[in-house]
């Protein structure tokens, strides 16, 4: 096979070019095969269990085979497919399909010379993720118009197919036709992409990926639509990313385990709901300072800690970073080194922002792993592919990860002022629009519950990251974000942490975290807050609850608050200026600290 040899970033190997995606590479497409593919030789193994917990057991992380310098010819390597592999020829327009090879190589070239390219379309399995050619002379052949004759069923001329585009059938996809020169037989390319086209030619979804052997026995019933082989709806990842901390238990896991331990919960269970119960619940609750409630719960739900449901992956980080805040300076040496800040009850800045904003931490440190579960394709809500098809069993599923290193901020926001401010009736209504179109959207269930503490952390992170990026040498799509912020968990949660991660020393030049100290920090959060007060679109802004894909985002727009899609976790939605400044009847929940600031609290 002859080689191609292209770089890629490391951290492009999970998405956008990681396992099913087809790619363009110089002038041709190709598709990233399933890891069971992978030297594993050249893939060194990557260690996060905190992610490989999540992701399932029985399986492995593994960085992409990579190097350093100019790729040779004995240089590890990451193997690619062509597909599709019907293509036409520039100069003849001749349409053929890979079938031979020339002295152990594939051809890409014409018999007259021609560079072939490949064809713009391929079919997707609408629920099944499947993807394969389209079969261009049996689609050629067939057709409900009058023009399909025997001669056309019967025809065989397999190398007379051509590509050609006909000026004297208008413009569009009715000029570009399908023509065989053995039956004479010509159809537009505008047959293909109307509704249930394939379905009705009697062309069936395949139930494999261009790389896999046919399964005659594996059958798939979904229909196959005609789609542009280049459409972002073509390959949808499913990636999951965890910072490698060490794991802190919730302060709710460690009760339910003090609340299983005491003396007296068997009795608890026994009563089974019984005035005793209560009785009991209520010793329990005085001798380890929890509510009888909690005690009630805990042994309705039952005392065997296996069915205890996994920890989420952010509940654990938020019990080490509320760890880290209260040890102050840390003289640690490994991947997440913290430095802890409170802020001073005497401080000079706005005590509107400062009674909210609670702890602050400097990241100096911290490693984060991103992992490709698998893909779909098509729709959202289509059937997910794992990113290991290999039928051996003794061999563990290898899932594609690569580790970064980086720096950031984290802020703590007061539980209480938070709690108080999100319910708010005008508060829940706002946040409620989102809601309700989040229930509504086919796919938008995967996206964060947007009540209003998620909305307004959200916002705010993407207002300081828009300030960041000119104060601390990183460019704004090199920051990203992580979103804390939950009221229905045991835990609740309500912080922002904002950080760099590179593959390369790239992201921990200093340049973020120097700027966490809160002599430094408020200025920023100010300064952003200020930036936001006032939209280039407004009034049309402020007062919009319709903007961004599928109308998530209220009060948001590219002047005001959105930033680049890689540094959103929701890929720039559930955002909403009005629920952070205030707006109309809402409260924003910082929306007095400009109005403190500019009655000069502070000069």
């Amino acid at each position: 096979m002859e080689r191609i040899l292209h770089d890629l970033r490391l951290s492009e190997t999970i998405t956008p070019f990681g396992v099913g995606a087809v790619v363009d590479v110089l002038g041709e497409s190709l598709i990233a095969p399933d890891t069971s593919w992978w030297d594993r030789k050249s893939a060194p193994e990557i260690s996060c269990d905190r992610l490989l917990a999540r992701l399932g057991p029985g399986g492995v992380l593994r960085q992409p085979p990579s190097h350093s310098g100019r790729a040779a010819k004995d240089t590890a390597h990451l193997l690619y497919w062509r597909f599709p592999a019907w293509r036409f020829c520039e100069q003849c327009t001749t349409l053929s399909k890979i079938t031979g090879t020339y002295k152990g190589r594939w051809n890409n070239k014409c018999k007259c010379g021609g560079a072939l390219v490949p064809m713009r379309y391929v079919a997707v399995c609408q629920k099944g993720s499947h993807i394969q050619d389209i079969p261009w002379f049996t689609w050629a052949h067939r057709g409900h118009d009058a023009g399909v004759t025997e001669t056309v069923r019967f025809c065989r001329a397999y190398k007379e197919l051509k590509f050609v585009r006909s000026s004297q059938h208008g413009e569009g996809l009715s000029s570009l036709r399908v023509q065989c020169n053995g039956c004479k037989r010509s159809r537009p390319l505008s047959d293909l992409v109307s509704k249930e086209s394939l379905h009705r030619d009697n062309i069936r979804c395949t139930a494999t990926q261009p790389w896999e052997e046919p399964k005659p026995d594996h059958a798939c019933d979904h229909r196959l639509v005609a789609v542009q082989r280049g459409a972002t709806g073509n390959y949808i990842a499913d990636r999951l990313s965890a910072l490698d901390i060490p794991e802190e238990r919730p302060q709710s896991e460690q009760n339910t385990d003090r609340i299983r331990g005491h003396e007296l919960f068997a009795r608890v269970v026994d009563d089974n709901g019984g005035p005793k119960a209560e009785m009991l619940a209520e010793m329990i609750a005085d001798d380890l300072g929890v509510t009888p409630e909690d005690v009630l719960t805990i042994a309705v739900a039952g005392d065997d800690p296996a069915d205890t449901p996994l920890l989420d992956l952010k509940d654990g980080e938020w019990a080490a970073f509320l760890k880290k805040l209260d040890c102050g300076r840390d003289h640690g040496v490994g991947d997440f080194v913290v430095d802890g800040w409170k802020m001073p009850a005497d401080t000079t800045w706005p005590s509107a922002l400062t009674d909210r904003l609670v702890g602050v931490g400097q990241v100096r440190r911290v490693r984060e792993v991103r992992a490709l579960r698998g893909f779909r394709r098509h729709d959202a809500e289509a059937d997910l592919i794992p990113a290991h098809l290999g039928t051996d069993r003794k061999r563990l599923p290898i899932y594609p990860a690569v580790e970064l290193f980086g720096e950031g901020i984290f802020l703590r926001f007061d539980e209480n002022r938070i709690s108080e401010w999100e319910n708010l009736p005008e508060v829940r209504g706002r946040a409620d629009i989102l809601v309700q179109r989040r229930k509504a959207s086919q796919w938008a269930h995967r996206l964060d519950a947007p009540e209003p503490r998620f909305i307004a952390l959200h916002t705010i992170a993407h207002l300081l990251i828009r300030r960041l990026a000119f104060a601390s040498g990183y460019a704004s799509a090199a920051l990203q974000e992580r979103i804390y912020a939950n009221s229905e968990r045991p835990d609740h949660t309500a912080g922002i942490l904002i950080y760099t991660a590179a593959g390369d020393a790239q992201g921990t030049l200093g340049g973020l975290v120097r700027l966490g100290a809160p002599d430094k920090l408020i200025p920023l959060l100010l300064a952003a807050l200020n930036d936001a007060d006032v939209c280039s679109n407004d009034p049309v802004c402020i007062e919009s609850d319709h903007q961004g894909s599928s109308s998530l985002n209220l009060s948001a727009c590219h002047g005001c608050a959105l930033v680049s899609e890689t540094s959103c976790e929701t890929a720039n939605r559930l955002l909403d200026r009005q629920l952070v400044l205030g707006g109309g009847n809402v409260p924003g929940f910082l929306d007095t600290v400009l109005d403190e600031v500019r009655r000069g609290a502070i000069v």
